[in-house]
C-alpha cells in the first residue's frame, strides 16, 4: 500500500536527542546575557513560551515576569518549562522588581499592552510587573540596562494619548519594536524579530551603528524579453553575513540579485533584477557613504552584444550568441570610493589551496580582505572558504562560520567598543 506524505510509518525519532528542556544553540550572540521577559495581559501572551526558547537559542538566560492577567492566556508551567526558571508573579523579600541580586542586561516586554504602557509612562508601580518596569526604567536612565517594548493592542486603543506616552518613553531611551500590522491590530512580531532586536540592544560590538553594504547572488543578463543568462549562486552567504552584522548591531544594506534564495523577512534587503540594475544600485549606495562594503555577488562577466526584442522563436536548430565582457563593478567601486574598507570574493575551480591563496593574495591591492573558495566546495548550505588579508590567512567551514569571521575582521577595523 502506498502511504501519503503525511502518513506516519510508526518509526521512532531519527533526529539527535537533546534534553527535554534544552534548546539547540543557533548562535551565542546572547551568551552570558540575562534577559527579563515581561509578559502582560494580552492574547499574544500565549506565544511567549516560544519566544523564551528563541532567546535561549541565542544563548540567553531568560527569567519570565508575568502579570495576573497574562496567566489567563499562558500557563505558569509552560513559561517555567520554556525558561527553566521559576516564574515571577509576586514580590518577596528578594525584591525581585529591583533585580539587585541578579541584574538583567535587558528587559523585553512582550506583549506590552496599552494599560502597561500608560502606567509605565505615568510612573505607576502598583503591581509586581509595573514595579519591576519602573525600576527597569530607572536602570535604563542610569545606563545599566536596556528596555524594549513590543506593543500589541486593538486599533481602537491606538490613540493620541498612547502616541504621546510612547514618545515620552522613547525620549527616556526605551526601544520600541514595530508591531506586525494585521486585521486592524498591533500584533506581536515573529519571535526571531524580537530576538534580533534584543541582540542588537545588548551588543557592545564596534560594529554597532556601522552602515555596511553587502551584495550577493547572481546578476542576470538578458538574452531576449524572457530569457536570461544567470549563474547558480544563491546569495545565501550574503544573507548569513547580513544576519551576523545585524545581530552585532550594524546596519547592513543587503543587495541581492534576482534568483537568490529569499532571506528572512526581518533582514532588510533589496532585490535587483539585472547586471545593469546591480551596478547602478551599488554606485548609488556608495554615494550614501557606507562604512564598509562586502561584495559577494556573483557578478556576470559577459552579456550578449545584442538583446533580442520580444521572445526568440523556440524550435530553432541552433542559437548563436555573441558575448562581450561586462564592466568590472568592483573596479568602479574602488575608483568611486578609494578609502572604503572592502571585502571581495574570488571563486576558482580545480585548483589547489596554494594556487587559490596565491590568487587571493594578488587581489589585496584592490581590497583589504579576500574571501577565496573553490566552486566545487559550494553546495547549498555547505561551503568552505579562506579569508586572506595582508596580515592573516584562515580557513572556515560553513556559511555561519564564514560570516562570523568576516564580521570579526570588520570589528578589528573599529576596535573601540560602543557603550
Amino acid at each position: 500500500m502506498t502511504t501519503g506524505y503525511h502518513d506516519w510509518d510508526f518509526s521512532s525519532p531519527r533526529s539527535a536527542a537533546i534534553g527535554d528542556h534544552a534548546v539547540p544553540l543557533v548562535s551565542r550572540h546572547l551568551e552570558g546575557r540575562r534577559i527579563a521577559l515581561v509578559v502582560t495581559g494580552g492574547i499574544a501572551a500565549l506565544r511567549t513560551p516560544d519566544l523564551a526558547r528563541a532567546l535561549r537559542r541565542r544563548g540567553a538566560e531568560v527569567t519570565a515576569i508575568c502579570s495576573t492577567e497574562a496567566l489567563h492566556y499562558v500557563g505558569r508551567q509552560a513559561l517555567e518549562w520554556a525558561t527553566c526558571r521559576p516564574l515571577i508573579t509576586r514580590l518577596s523579600w528578594r525584591a525581585e522588581h529591583l533585580s539587585d541580586i541578579e541584574p538583567f542586561d535587558a528587559w523585553l516586554v512582550a506583549p506590552a499592552t496599552a494599560n502597561t504602557i500608560a502606567k509605565l509612562a505615568s510612573g505607576i508601580a502598583d503591581t509586581p510587573v509595573t514595579a519591576a518596569l519602573a525600576s527597569a526604567l530607572g536602570r535604563l536612565e542610569q545606563g545599566r540596562t536596556r528596555l524594549l517594548l513590543a506593543p500589541t493592542m486593538h486599533g481602537s486603543l491606538h490613540t493620541s494619548i498612547l502616541e504621546r506616552q510612547a514618545r515620552s518613553l522613547a525620549e527616556l531611551g526605551v526601544t520600541w519594536l514595530a508591531p506586525r500590522d494585521a486585521y486592524g491590530k498591533h500584533n506581536l512580531p515573529d519571535a526571531e524579530v524580537l530576538v534580533a532586536a534584543v541582540c542588537r540592544a545588548v551588543s557592545t560590538s564596534p560594529l554597532r551603528g556601522r552602515r555596511i553594504l553587502v551584495t550577493g547572488g547572481p546578476t542576470p543578463v538578458p538574452i531576449d524579453g524572457v530569457r536570461r543568462i544567470v549563474n547558480r549562486f544563491s546569495g545565501r552567504l550574503a544573507t548569513a553575513i547580513s544576519e551576523e552584522l545585524l545581530l552585532r548591531g550594524a546596519d547592513p544594506q543587503l543587495l541581492l540579485g534576482q534568483g537568490s534564495a529569499p532571506p528572512p523577512a526581518w533582514i532588510p534587503h533589496q532585490l535587483v533584477d539585472s547586471f545593469d540594475a546591480y551596478r547602478s544600485r551599488v554606485l548609488e549606495a556608495l554615494a550614501a557613504g557606507p562604512d564598509a562594503g562586502v561584495f559577494s555577488a556573483a557578478v556576470a562577466d559577459y552579456r550578449p552584444i545584442q538583446v533580442h526584442p520580444g521572445k526568440l522563436a523556440s524550435g530553432q536548430p541552433g542559437l548563436a550568441l555573441e558575448l562581450e565582457p561586462t564592466e568590472k563593478v568592483i573596479d568602479q567601486v574602488r575608483a568611486a570610493a578609494p578609502q572604503l574598507p572592502m571585502v571581495t570574493f574570488k571563486v576558482l575551480e580545480g585548483v589547489s589551496d596554494a594556487e587559490l591563496l596565491a590568487v587571493a593574495r594578488s587581489r589585496l591591492d584592490r581590497s583589504q580582505l579576500v574571501v577565496a573558495n573553490r566552486a566545487e566546495e559550494v553546495s547549498g548550505e555547505e561551503q568552505s572558504a579562506w579569508l586572506v588579508s595582508a596580515t592573516d590567512e584562515s580557513r572556515h567551514v560553513g556559511k555561519p562560520a564564514i560570516a562570523a569571521a568576516i564580521a570579526d575582521w570588520l570589528e578589528r577595523l573599529w576596535q573601540a567598543p560602543v557603550p
